[in-house]
């Protein structure tokens, strides 16, 4: 019997909350098969096995945090005091006494080639090779719909129709758990909602963040007219060619990651008594999914043309919200940009992501008249709301770190014939 611990899921992770175990007691399971669902404050994650055995005890209950190196449950593991599986043993052997030809099965199908993309664990990558599994005849059951080993076991049992239906309609007594969680807006009044997982680290870090930093607050309009007839003359056809949106909030993006380069002092850090000014200009920017907010960061920004902020900020999001963020997505950040316009928001303070300085709120384009000289005219304005750490910045510098992101979005020619 052995005792398997909270595994560390990334760099400065202390602690995990278990969402959603997927096995139960007596459940037989293999090496990398998942296990549970794992919360940190950095991502949501399965925990795969590390052995062959049967699951003889659950130790902590979904919802429970635990530290790292805690033990989550126990497993008796097949095989003998080597810990090899007796299974892995007599296959070995086997393939030794037989011809070559023998030992490997005829024609069998390269799964990396036909997983397309699909997340595969080795144990149900290694089922479907030896039983010529055509993947797109399987449907997943598990998390963000991955295919389990039971998946190709149903299928291998029941064929491709009967595993397909059971898959689409499961028998009351046997349906998986939801994905996702409920939408907060199912929340019924009078509702006691238990805090735990990434709310519950959110919680304490927006608490740490507010008790622990002065924060300042600057707002300035910006006319954002070029942006939108540049980004409406090319966004089509960027779709097209790309295959991801060109959005507005992409413009901000680039704009805050050159104008940072003149700015560096709202690249850094406070660390105790010492401000770390970073070489790399790397850009938290936060997305929401369902009740959770994440904050992944697109590395070294100031290298990257708009194409590939745009890029890397729809890859993000689509992990974000499907739950595939790593731990390496999310760390290493330097300064964080908000999309709070994609909500319709028009004026908002951040609260900053500390140890960071500084986060820009990127409000909602609004057309509405203003003078230009002493002339009247419909333009689309933008406000655009810093938030500092007063202990670092001071509002010369935020003031004039804003006015040239301002200046960067109002220069934008409309008429050029290219954004790439």
């Amino acid at each position: 019997m052995t005792e398997i611990t909270m595994p560390k899921l990334g760099e400065s992770v202390t602690e995990g909350t278990i969402e959603n175990w997927l096995v139960k007691v007596g459940d037989r399971v293999s090496e990398y098969d998942p296990v549970c669902e794992v919360n940190t404050a950095k991502v949501t994650a399965e925990v795969p096995s590390v052995h062959d055995g049967v699951i003889t005890e659950i130790l902590v209950a979904e919802g429970e945090t635990v530290d790292v190196g805690a033990p989550i449950y126990k497993i008796d593991i097949d095989g003998g005091a080597d810990g090899k599986p007796a299974a892995e043993e007599e296959v070995s052997e086997t393939a030794e006494n037989k011809p070559e030809e023998e030992a490997v099965r005829p024609n069998k199908p390269d799964v990396k080639e036909q997983s397309g993309g699909r997340r595969l664990s080795p144990v149900v990558m290694r089922l479907i090779g030896e039983h010529g599994i055509d993947i797109e005849e399987l449907e997943g059951t598990g998390f963000n719909g991955r295919i389990t080993k039971k998946d190709v076991e149903k299928y291998l049992a029941e064929g491709p129709v009967k595993q397909q239906e059971q898959a689409v309609n499961p028998p009351t007594a046997e349906k998986e758990r939801p994905a996702v969680p409920e939408r907060e807006s199912s929340v019924k009044s009078g509702e006691s909602i238990k805090v735990s997982g990434v709310r519950k680290e959110i919680a304490k870090r927006m608490v740490q963040s507010k008790t622990e930093i002065p924060h300042a607050w600057l707002m300035m309009e910006v006319d954002a007219t070029n942006l939108v007839n540049l980004r409406n003359k090319h966004k089509a056809r960027f779709k097209e060619q790309e295959g991801y949106n060109l959005t507005f909030f992409s413009f901000f993006v680039k704009a805050v990651s050159e104008v940072l380069k003149d700015y560096p002092i709202l690249n850094s850090s406070w660390d105790g008594d010492t401000i770390t000014v970073h070489d790399d200009i790397n850009l938290s920017i936060a997305v929401a999914n369902e009740d959770k907010l994440f904050v992944p960061v697109i590395k070294n920004a100031d290298e990257r043309s708009l194409t590939g902020i745009a890029k890397s900020i729809s890859t993000l999001a689509h992990k974000a919200r499907s739950n595939q963020l790593t731990g390496d997505d999310m760390s290493g950040g330097t300064f964080t940009v908000n999309n709070t316009g994609a909500f319709g928001s028009i004026q908002s303070m951040g609260i900053i992501n500390q140890p960071q300085v500084a986060i820009l709120q990127v409000e909602s384009i609004v057309k509405k008249p203003v003078f230009i000289g002493d002339m009247l005219a419909a333009r689309h304005m933008v406000n655009l709301c810093l938030s500092i750490d007063h202990r670092v910045l001071d509002g010369l510098v935020a003031g004039q770190f804003l006015k040239a992101v301002k200046e960067k979005i109002e220069n934008l020619d409309p008429d050029t014939d290219s954004v790439y």
